[in-house]
């Protein structure tokens, strides 16, 4: 495993990307409510399929990847921020880890 490879780490998600996010209260269903905007209509408008907005209006997360998710909500004109913030056990361990 070289140095690159060693910055991260996999952690599996809840399934549902909204908590995930830290944002429990799905703003893009807002979003979609606030424009009326039926599964159908907001096919025709981003693209992507009606079936992932019924996904997203039920929270019915697991087949969405991040950046997937985050495509669709530029579609409806959302800004997207990602934060990453690494916890102390973990930077300890990585400065650890690369003391010889």
């Amino acid at each position: 495993m070289t140095d690159k490879e060693d910055d991260f780490v996999l952690v599996h998600g809840s399934g549902n990307i909204f908590e995930d996010l830290g944002h429990p209260n799905a703003e893009i269903i807002g979003v979609l409510d606030d424009r009326k905007l039926t599964v159908r209509k907001a096919d025709e408008l981003t693209g992507y399929v009606a079936a992932d907005f019924f996904h997203i209006r039920n929270v019915r997360l697991k087949t969405f990847t991040i950046d997937r998710f985050m495509a669709i909500l530029r579609k409806v004109d959302q800004k997207v921020e990602i934060s990453v913030t690494m916890s102390a056990a973990v930077s300890a361990a990585r400065t650890h880890a690369h003391i010889t």
